[in-house]
């Protein structure tokens, strides 16, 4: 690859690039029928009055070939805020070119510069190239904790409870 990486926000003008990416995302985790984003949802929820997530898009010669999710957390332990990276992803034929330590690592700019104690994430256990890779970045995978889900139909039964 000759072509430099640039990492940057994204703006509403990359809604239909975002929506690609989590298109590719979800059929690389298996779950293509799971995405159930929209344009309007997206531009809403990531360039409204108030934004709930971020994107930075990692671009080569004016094309998006990547991209992390992100938004913000607190840790009540540390008395400081966090960062949960939601979705990382690079388009197969530019995997293996660091561009995923690039988001990674202005991620890491980021979070130091907010002051962060952390960013945490979750990491398919039968993916173990992004495993092998978090590792190297410094990720320690913590085995002692499960990720729990309540999905849109148990909210609404415990809603219902109430």
């Amino acid at each position: 690859m000759n072509s430099k990486v640039l990492i940057r926000d994204a703006t509403p003008n990359d809604l239909s690039v975002i929506i690609e990416l989590i298109y590719l995302k979800a059929e690389f985790d298996g779950c293509p029928d799971s995405v159930e984003a929209t344009r309007d949802r997206l531009d809403s929820h990531l360039f409204g009055e108030s934004p709930l997530a971020s994107v930075l898009l990692a671009d080569i010669g004016g094309n998006a070939v990547g991209f992390a999710t992100y938004h913000r957390i607190y840790s009540t332990f540390l008395a400081k805020p966090g960062i949960w990276l939601d979705d990382l992803y690079v388009k197969a034929e530019y995997r293996n070119n660091r561009i995923g330590e690039a988001l990674i690592m202005h991620l890491c700019q980021i979070a130091y510069e907010t002051g962060c104690g952390r960013i945490d994430w979750t990491v398919s256990a039968s993916n173990p190239g992004a495993i092998q890779f978090y590792e190297r970045m410094g990720a320690r995978l913590n085995q002692k904790v499960r990720l729990c889900r309540l999905d849109s139909n148990a909210i609404s039964r415990n809603y219902n409870l109430s």
